[in-house]
Parts: C-alpha cells; sequence; structure tokens
C-alpha cells in the first residue's frame, strides 16, 4: 500500500480547557470514528473530575481508548503509551473506523508522529533509585543543576521544579550520545501511517479565563473529595498520579500546608503554566493546521468548534499522504 492510499488519521493538539475533546466527539460522529485519548494523565483510573476525563455519556456516544488504564500508583512510559496507540490504531484501521488522536501530552504526540525507538532506552533502575534519593534529600534544585552539567541546552526547556522531567533528561542524557534534540530536527517522520496535526489556540487572556472557569468547575463538581477519596484508598502524594496539578495542591491543603484558598489559586497558576509549556511542545511540530477560537462565551465556542469540525472534515478529503 502506498501513502497516498493511507487512511488519513487527525491527531487534535491544543492546550488544557480549549475543547478537545469537544471537537474530538463531533469529528467522530461525522466521521465513524473513534477516540484515542493522548493524555498522560487519563491514563489513571479513579481520577476523572482532575484529569478531565469525557463523561459517560460522551463515552457511551464515541467509545474512547487508552482511558482508565492504570492505578494511580502504578507507572506508564511513552513506551508503553507508543506501543498500545499505535496497536489501536492499527485495530480501527482493520475495522474501518476512523482513529482520531486527541490530547495535550507533547511527547505522547511526537511518539507517534516521529519514529522514536524506546527499546534502546529502558529504565536503568540503579539510576533512576539514586536520582529520586536527590530529589527526597536536596529537592529538585540539585537534580536541576546535574542535568545542567550534563545538558545545558536540555535543562533550559525543562522546568526548574519538574523533577520528573529532569530526572527522564538526566537519564536519556546520560545513556545518549545526542541526548534530547529538537524533535521536529532530528526524529524521522514515521512513513508507514498518515498522520495529520489539527492545533486549537486562543489568544491567553481567553485561555487563562477558561482554565479558571474549568478548575472553578471541577471544584463545584467534587475534586476535593475525589483526592479525598483517593487518600482513603491507600494512595498518597508519592503516587505518580498524585503529582498532577489540582492533586498536589489539594493534598498539601490536606495537611495544612496551606488555606484552600491558596490551594485553589495555585491550581490555577499552575494549569495555565501547563498551559504555556503545552504550546512550547506543539510549536515544535511542522505542518500543523492551526485554528483560532476567538469566542469567550461557551456558546460562540461551540459554534467555532462546528465550523472547524466541518473545515477538519473537508481537509482530510482533500489532503493526501507524500513521502517527507
Amino acid at each position: 500500500m502506498t501513502l497516498a492510499n493511507k487512511t488519513i488519521i487527525p491527531i487534535i493538539i491544543g492546550p488544557t480547557a480549549i475543547g478537545k475533546t469537544h471537537l474530538a466527539i463531533q469529528l467522530a460522529l461525522k466521521t465513524n470514528g473513534e477516540i484515542i485519548s493522548a493524555d498522560s494523565m487519563q491514563i489513571y483510573k479513579k481520577m476523572n473530575i482532575g484529569t478531565a476525563k469525557p463523561s459517560t455519556d460522551e463515552k457511551q456516544e464515541i467509545p474512547h481508548h487508552l482511558i482508565d488504564l492504570i492505578l494511580p500508583d502504578q507507572r506508564f512510559t511513552v513506551a508503553d503509551f507508543q506501543e498500545q496507540a499505535l496497536t489501536k490504531i492499527d485495530e480501527l484501521t482493520i475495522q474501518k473506523t476512523l482513529p482520531i488522536i486527541a490530547g495535550g501530552t507533547g511527547l505522547y504526540i511526537h511518539s507517534l508522529l516521529y519514529d522514536m525507538d524506546f527499546s534502546k532506552k529502558e529504565v536503568d533502575q540503579s539510576l533512576r533509585n539514586k536520582l529520586e534519593a536527590i530529589y527526597k534529600e536536596k529537592g529538585s534544585e540539585e537534580l536541576f543543576l546535574r542535568l545542567k552539567s550534563i545538558n545545558s541546552e536540555v535543562a533550559l526547556r525543562i522546568h526548574p521544579n519538574n523533577w520528573k522531567r529532569i530526572i527522564r533528561a538526566i537519564e536519556v542524557s546520560t545513556y545518549s550520545s545526542q541526548g534530547i534534540k529538537d524533535f521536529s530536527k532530528d526524529l524521522v517522520a514515521r512513513k508507514n501511517y498518515c498522520f495529520k496535526v489539527f492545533g486549537l489556540y486562543q489568544d491567553r487572556n481567553t485561555l487563562y479565563n477558561s482554565i479558571n472557569n474549568r478548575v472553578d468547575d471541577m471544584l463545584k463538581n467534587g475534586l476535593e473529595e475525589e483526592v479525598r477519596e483517593l487518600l482513603r484508598c491507600g494512595y498518597n502524594r508519592n503516587s505518580p498520579a498524585l503529582k498532577g496539578v489540582g492533586y498536589k495542591e489539594l493534598i498539601a491543603y490536606f495537611y495544612g500546608e496551606c488555606s484552600y484558598e491558596d490551594a485553589v489559586g495555585l491550581i490555577k497558576r499552575n494549569t495555565r503554566r501547563f498551559a504555556k509549556r503545552q504550546m512550547t511542545w506543539f510549536n515544535r511540530i511542522p505542518d500543523v493546521t492551526w485554528y483560532s477560537l476567538n469566542g469567550s462565551s461557551s456558546n460562540d465556542k461551540e459554534k467555532e468548534l462546528e465550523v472547524i469540525n466541518n473545515l477538519i472534515i473537508k481537509e482530510l478529503k482533500g489532503v493526501g499522504c507524500s513521502e517527507k
């Protein structure tokens, strides 16, 4: 089969709270599609509100895949995502169902677009244990200084407090002669799939208002109780999933480390910072068709997403695959 004959697989990207899930569902309804989540938090069970998973009704309307895969204290690597996502893409394609990728985890998206081989990048557990011990004893600052000494270029692209990313960068930089570089320049595009990336963006103030409103809605819908229930189930702040935004701040509040108001403010601030980092990732991806959302109200946004949905359908029918 030539590339020109292959199914064009849409990937919908954009920062948190912009409407990716809504757009993906509308696209799936009109194209006989099913959705594959590319969100590193939605893989966790028992965590629905804080991860903004699709509702029960939405999942009944359109099947969603790679959601609710593991428990909050388990680990799930990019290699795991890549393997499961590509397998699901193959299954859906054979069934004549359109796979629609939607999510905000940049590295997940890159693992599909580029021929990234993780087989030689397995974790050296002794190094991982050593680095985690450094974090527990001296904090993320010491890890960040170590990363700067190994690969200063990579260190510039990682927040000094994001200790999980710092550890992974140290691991990869240690065992790779090249380290982590600009994916769009140094990785080869995957040739046995035909992906087309569509991106959503908004001006900063409008997006930040949407983020703040989403956090308020999550709290009204029971985020605090969701976190308390996770703690009652025996999970704690050291569980991988509970280090996510929305969870770690409320746990700090439960432990008396900050007030409720401060915790809410931190959730909003950290989510806004997360959205900024997402766009940094996405801006590295070449050949993205970007769509701007200009409306400030939910009604305006829904109308705009409907227009964008129709434009994507037209583009999927009109574009072909070519060798890169």
